[in-house]
């Protein structure tokens, strides 16, 4: 081969790629993964310490209502957090850059793992609370820059693999959280307090070793505008010298929106020729949340106590799903180049729409036919590996691949504020919607799903193996304009609307 012309080879994982995305996600996905889990089976321990140090305090215990009340605070800080560390992300990414953000999160991590642990020693139930906005905080920047790094570094051909990856680590994340949660390991009264500090270590694994990794080739060369070190990142990652075919790719995507300077959120919502790639970001990432999963999680163990799973047994058969959950999503990483993301996406809904229909009939069924609470069993599992396989991993790796640099900050943030008020809001409100329905609350999930379903199979386009441009280009027919960010469009925002 000629080594004269630029040539576009097809990228493979180096060692630097593949050990940037291990620590990357590591260090931040799975703690997001850890902290959704971790506070499940310890509640009762951590009820009793709330109740405990309020006593110690007044003199007299807490009222039912008022347990309960503070016990949805500390579970919902974290969404909440969540939402927060969300509108962190494009101020965060363009002045620190991809990595500098991932390396700044820690702090969200390393505090509030500290306070955690020595919450039971001061005797301080505010600790917890204050502790799970930080966490959450971390989950929110994390849940956003990790997909957005990832997808910055790797090749095309590789992007929908690693994008998934992180999804990946937030299921070991819950399946570790799940194992150390048993009651034998760390869920009793001592161990709770270890539980929910563990989370510190990988935060502290990541500010060792991510600072020795390249930072994104693309923020370095169209933020940083430092071409010898875009070519650098860029040599490491790749393992080859000649990388100039590439530098000109991320160039176009530069050219062709060199007018947009820094697109802020309020013009993302106003800008035409972005319409369709920002309602398919709420919608995906909102019908990734109110799809269920969660109300699966929490109903998981009641199906299985009426399937006739011993209680002492039941964290066995949770920890089971959270296995299966980490097994799916791997398989996704291996699909997703070969299948697409779309197929995965309609695959994924419609599994779980089918799987909520079926649950709702077992659950209603249940007391009259001897057989049905083993069909819910089914039903939850076909759930977890439907919503492993779509809607959990591709929403954050599609929004990477539809925006172009200068919208993708302000495009995460729009996904992520979406991804964690909706998952606040099932926080807060499920409880009462369970009460009010019973089984027949899975009938409002399921009807998501299949909204969800019509909607991918009407609108959303397939992105594999397709350059930033190339995705563009199909976004631009759909929204009807000529060019990738019309000029005219740009001249109606005044400069300061860029930095919002």
């Amino acid at each position: 081969m000629e080594p004269q012309e630029p040539v576009k080879r097809e990228g493979r994982l180096t060692l630097v790629l593949a050990l940037a995305t291990l620590i990357a996600a590591f260090g931040s996905s799975f703690q997001y993964g850890y902290n959704v889990a971790a506070i499940n089976s310890p509640s009762g321990f951590m009820k009793d310490f709330y109740n405990e140090t309020y006593y110690d305090r007044i003199g007299e215990y807490m009222s039912e209502f008022s347990l309960t009340l503070l016990w949805s605070v500390s579970v919902s800080m974290f969404p909440f957090g969540g939402f927060i560390g969300s509108l962190m992300v494009g101020p965060l990414v363009n002045h620190l850059g991809r990595k500098g953000t991932l390396l700044f999160n820690n702090i969200f991590s390393i505090v509030p793992a500290i306070l955690m642990g020595c919450s039971k020693v001061a005797q301080s139930f505010e600790m917890i609370i204050v502790s799970r906005l930080l966490v959450g905080i971390c989950a929110g920047l994390s849940s956003n820059v990790v997909p957005m790094y990832l997808g910055e570094l790797a090749p095309k051909n590789l992007r929908g693999a690693l994008g998934v990856v992180p999804q990946l680590f937030i299921t070991v994340g819950i399946l570790v959280a799940q194992i150390f949660g048993l009651r034998t390991l760390l869920a009793n009264k001592e161990g709770w307090p270890i539980l929910l500090g563990l989370t510190g270590i990988p935060a502290a694994l990541q500010l060792l070793c991510l600072p020795f990794f390249p930072e994104s080739p693309r923020y370095l060369l169209i933020q940083k505008k430092d071409e010898a070190a875009a070519k650098n990142a860029l040599r490491r990652l790749r393992g080859w010298d000649d990388v100039d075919a590439e530098i000109e790719e991320i160039r176009e995507e530069d050219q062709a929106e060199k007018a947009a300077g820094f697109i802020s959120v309020l013009k993302l919502f106003r800008m035409r020729s972005l319409r369709w790639q920002v309602i398919s970001t709420i919608i995906l990432m909102g019908g990734q949340q109110l799809s269920g999963v969660n109300a699966i999680y929490y109903y998981a163990d009641q199906i299985y106590l009426s399937a006739g799973v011993r209680d002492q047994d039941v964290q066995f058969v949770t920890a089971g799903t959270g296995a299966v959950n980490v097994l799916m999503t791997g398989i996704a990483i291996f699909v997703v180049e070969l299948l697409g993301r779309r197929f995965l996406l309609l695959l994924g809904f419609s599994i779980c729409f089918t799987a909520c229909c079926v649950l709702t009939a077992a659950l209603a069924l249940q007391d009259t036919i001897s057989w049905m609470p083993y069909l819910s069993i089914v039903c939850v599992i076909s759930y977890v590996i439907g919503h492993a396989l779509g809607p959990s991993p591709i929403p954050a790796l599609f929004i990477t691949e539809i925006f172009l640099q200068s919208s993708r900050p302000a495009a995460y943030m729009v996904g992520g504020s979406v991804h964690w008020l909706s998952n606040f809001t099932v926080g807060l409100i499920f409880p009462f919607i369970q009460v009010g329905l019973g089984a027949y609350c899975f009938i409002i999930f399921a009807v998501i799903c299949l909204l969800t379903t019509i909607y991918i199979f009407l609108v959303v386009p397939e992105t594999k193996s397709k350059t930033f441009i190339e995705i563009n280009q199909i976004f631009t027919k759909m929204n009807k304009v000529s060019e990738v960010h019309p000029e005219k469009e740009l001249k109606d925002f005044p400069p300061s609307a860029v930095g919002l």
